[in-house]
């Protein structure tokens, strides 16, 4: 054990932070090691991976002790150019160091070792400049010199070599090669093929849902949506540009000649075994074409009731909805609040061998076992409408309809479900209430909508507070009152905040959960739909029966501690009353 592992364990005993129990575990642990192979952890090693400390706590401790600043590393966002130009990559990785600015002579360092005088003195002599550090998590500053200079040749070369690219066809087939198998050609463009896969490589690994590739007049930006949000990471240089999007349209097997029209692709991902598909859009813009992958990691989806976010209760409504012999069920909200992954979930609670489901889909983003699924190609034909025609010749018991965009679909899938289907579709509306009347406003008759549709469930998603850096916390009584949140229910309820850590990258929130509004169909509301009343006094009607608005469910949700009220309020301003 080093000197500042020593220190700093004893620095956590005195302060409380560490047990001695903990600390003879650990190092009974370490002592119980007998893998000849493999090198015993360090005991620091082993009390973080007991989870006995946190490699952040610890920082806090030295910071405290030494009088220096703690850096927040996983949320640095733009690292000065100047500093990372005067320590190279090298430097960094072997004294475990992170360049913050440089101002005049002085380099301001993150450092994870503060007795490592040496060390420090070193880099002056040289840098040729002062140093003045501050401490981060030796973790922290390994991942943050990834991110920012890149992996290196050797890490990336491993990664990469079961790392394998193929681009769709106009059939749906794909092709797939080695993604660092470049051909005589293109060995000229061996660094713009790695450091695009690079890119991809690393949205994978940071759970983004897609990758944003943006021409701006003077810089190239690349942002990752991660759960929902979207974030920037280090530009690649302008002069860059054109390379790394032809690339991109080349690996997508769409034509790089033409740049005037917006184009469509899939990218498919063979990584470690693992099935990802990209589905890539190439839309031409002042600066040049801009660039989004959406990512559609196969295997991560969830296909569970509760993991979507359902309480008890409502998860009951839903299951008994969905297992109903016939009518329709309409899921709504806007372009990723997770419609699909909800409809998906249901199929899949339903899907048993005495039933057929089919699908028609554009595009189908997952494959489902034991389901038929029927892509949209609007090239040849083949259209919601025309596809849901034929669907209904194969006598399924269940049809899942992406998504009602015309009158001519909504009218197949209302007469498909009044003859004995349960139709499963989507609609953007704001609430769940407002799917009757965006249904008789794209021309289907009230009295179609009211015999036919059994519920509509609204849906947004908001972010779930990380499970490993969550801390009860005390709101104050403005936040309390921007969701309209009694003293009886403060009372009762356990408010949590995420204080950020290296899980979540700093931000407090780690994956999504839904927030639902369940608008049921009974014989009054049957009665008004036929009535054609309108959206503002089905809603009346339906709060009246119990039906819990967007808001209301997601107060659920933040008193029971999985959200925080900010995400709420932020994502259902349109329903504050």
């Amino acid at each position: 054990m080093t000197s500042a592992d020593d220190f700093v364990i004893q620095l956590a005993l005195e302060k409380g932070v560490l047990t001695q129990s903990q600390l003879d575990a650990a190092q009974a642990r370490i002592n119980a090691h007998t893998d000849l192979t493999t090198a015993p952890p360090k005991l620091v090693d082993a009390l973080i991976a007991d989870k006995a400390v946190d490699s952040r706590q610890l920082s806090k401790l030295l910071a405290e002790e030494f009088g220096m600043a703690l850096v927040d590393l996983p949320s640095l966002r733009a690292p000065s150019a100047d500093a990372m130009a005067v320590l190279s990559r090298a430097l960094a990785v072997r004294y475990t160091v992170f360049p913050l600015s440089k101002e005049g002579g002085v380099l301001k360092l993150a450092i994870s070792d503060p007795l490592d005088v040496d060390a420090i003195d070193s880099l002056g002599h040289v840098l040729k400049l002062t140093i003045e550090p501050s401490i981060a998590p030796a973790d922290e500053i390994k991942r943050t010199i990834d991110r920012f200079y890149g992996k290196d040749e050797a890490e990336l070369n491993a990664m990469l070599g079961d790392f394998s690219v193929g681009g769709g066809d106009a059939d749906g087939a794909v092709t797939t090669v080695a993604a660092d198998g470049a051909s005589k050609e293109e060995e000229g463009d061996a660094p713009i093929i790695k450091l695009v896969h690079q890119i991809i490589l690393e949205a994978i690994q940071r759970r983004a849902s897609d990758i944003h590739l943006e021409p701006l007049e003077k810089r190239f930006r690349v942002r990752y949506r991660i759960d929902g949000v979207l974030l920037e990471i280090e530009n690649p240089p302008k002069r860059l540009q054109l390379s790394m999007i032809s690339r991109l349209k080349i690996m997508a097997n769409i034509s790089i000649a033409e740049k005037r029209i917006p184009q469509d692709g899939r990218i498919q991902i063979n990584m470690g075994g693992k099935q990802i598909d990209l589905r890539v859009s190439s839309l031409p813009t002042a600066h040049g074409e801009s660039i989004v992958m959406r990512i559609l990691d196969k295997e991560g989806l969830q296909l569970g009731l509760p993991e979507l976010g359902f309480f008890s209760d409502d998860q009951a409504v839903v299951e008994r909805l969905i297992s109903l012999p016939d009518g329709i069920m309409l899921v709504t909200g806007p372009t990723g609040s997770g419609k699909t992954t909800t409809l998906y979930s249901c199929l899949h609670f339903i899907n048993k061998s005495d039933r057929k489901i089919i699908t028609v889909e554009d595009p189908v983003e997952y494959v489902l076992a034991g389901i038929n699924q029927v892509p949209v190609r609007h090239e040849v034909g083949m259209t919601f409408a025309s596809a849901l025609r034929a669907m209904l010749r194969q006598a399924p018991n269940i049809v899942m309809v992406g998504e009602i965009r015309d009158l001519e679909t909504a009218e197949i899938a209302i007469n498909a479900s009044l003859t004995g289907h349960m139709v499963f579709s989507t609609l953007h509306t704001n609430d769940a209430p407002g799917a009757n009347t965006r249904l008789i406003d794209i021309g289907v008759k009230p009295f179609l909508v009211s015999t036919s549709l059994r519920a509509a469930v609204a849906q947004r998603l908001t972010r779930k507070i990380c499970k490993q850096c969550k801390k009860p916390y005390t709101p104050d009584s403005k936040e309390l009152r921007s969701l309209n949140i009694s003293a009886q229910q403060a009372a009762s309820a356990t408010f949590m905040h995420g204080e950020g850590c290296s899980n979540c990258n700093a931000t407090g929130f780690r994956g999504r959960i839904g927030i639902f509004e369940m608008f049921v169909v009974n014989e009054e509301i049957q009665r008004m739909i036929y009535d054609n009343a309108g959206t503002s006094k089905l809603r009346d009607k339906a709060r009246a029966l119990g039906m819990r608005t967007m808001r209301e469910d997601g107060i659920r949700k933040v008193t029971s501690g999985q959200t925080t009220i900010e995400e709420v309020v932020s994502i259902t301003v349109g329903d504050a009353n």
